[in-house]
C-alpha cells in the first residue's frame, strides 16, 4: 500500500490534458482486424478512445536545443512524454520523458551538446558506462532501441568504427558511433509494479478475455468437444492445427 501511494505521488505532476493540440492526431481502433473485417489478431476489441501524440525521435539536429515546460501522461505508450520549447526555431515537440528530468530544464542535441541529462549525442562523445535510451540503429535515423518505460542501455566498448552497447535484456549489439543516443533512463520505471485488479482495466487497454482451448467447441479449437472436462490425452496444438511443443524454434 505504501508503494502504491508513493507511485501516486509521482504522478501528481504529470498531466493527463495534452498540451500541444497541433502534435495530437486521431487514432482509429481496428480492434484486431484487417481492411476485409476478418479478425488477425485475436482477444482485442474496445478500449478507451486514445489521441496519437507525436514524439520527436530523430534528434540529431543542431537546432533541437529547447527548455521543459510540462511532463504528460501518453496513452499510447507506457513512458511519460515531455513538452519541450526550441527557443530557436519557436515551435514545440514531444520527447522521451527521461528519470529526474524536471520542468524548467534545458536540453540540447547535436554536436555542440554537452554530456548531461536529456541531451542527445552521438555515441562517439558519450562516455564508456553511460545509461542511454531512444539509440538509433542507422546514422540519421530515429530511435528504435530503449524507447519503453525504464529500459535503457550502456556503452560496453568503442573503436574508430562501430560501438558495443547493452541492452535491458542482456543482449550485446554493435552500432555505428555515429549513431545518436539520449542520456538517461527512461521514466515511469515502476510501471512494471502497476496491477490490473480488475477485468474492467483491461478492457479499457482494449485487451478482450482470453478462453482457453478446451472449453471450446471442436469446430472453434481442436482441443474443444469431449463429455465434460476432457483434456488430456490430446496432443497441444494452436487453434490452427500447429504444435506447441518439441517443434523447432530456429526458423529456416
Amino acid at each position: 500500500m505504501l508503494l502504491g501511494k508513493i507511485i501516486k505521488r509521482k504522478k501528481k505532476y504529470i498531466f493527463k490534458k495534452p498540451l500541444l493540440k497541433k502534435n495530437i492526431i486521431g487514432f482509429k481502433n481496428s480492434a484486431g482486424r484487417n481492411n476485409l473485417g476478418r479478425i488477425t489478431i485475436r482477444r482485442r476489441g474496445g478500449g478507451h478512445k486514445t489521441k496519437f501524440r507525436k514524439i520527436l525521435f530523430n534528434r540529431f539536429d543542431n537546432t533541437n536545443n529547447g527548455i521543459i515546460i510540462s511532463t504528460e501522461y501518453d496513452p499510447n505508450r507506457n513512458s511519460f512524454i515531455a513538452c519541450v520549447y526550441d527557443f530557436i526555431e519557436k515551435s514545440y515537440y514531444y520527447i522521451l520523458l527521461p528519470k529526474n528530468l524536471k520542468v524548467g530544464d534545458i536540453i540540447k542535441a547535436g554536436s555542440n551538446s554537452d554530456y548531461k541529462l536529456g541531451n542527445s549525442l552521438i555515441l562517439s562523445k558519450i562516455p564508456l558506462g553511460t545509461y542511454i535510451h531512444n539509440v538509433s540503429l542507422r546514422k540519421n535515423n530515429i530511435g528504435q532501441v530503449s524507447r519503453s518505460a525504464g529500459t535503457f542501455s550502456i556503452i560496453i566498448d568503442k573503436n574508430n568504427k562501430h560501438a558495443r552497447i547493452k541492452l535491458s535484456s542482456g543482449k550485446h549489439t554493435y552500432v555505428s558511433i555515429d549513431c545518436t543516443a539520449t542520456i538517461g533512463v527512461v521514466s515511469n520505471e515502476k510501471h512494471f509494479l502497476n496491477i490490473i485488479h480488475k477485468a474492467g482495466r483491461s478492457r479499457w487497454l482494449n485487451k478482450r478475455p482470453k478462453v482457453r482451448g478446451v472449453a471450446m467447441n471442436p469446430i472453434d479449437h481442436p482441443h474443444g468437444g469431449g463429455e465434460g472436462k476432457t483434456s488430456g490425452g490430446k496432443i497441444q496444438v494452436t487453434p490452427w492445427g500447429l504444435p506447441t511443443k518439441n517443434r523447432p524454434t530456429k526458423k529456416k
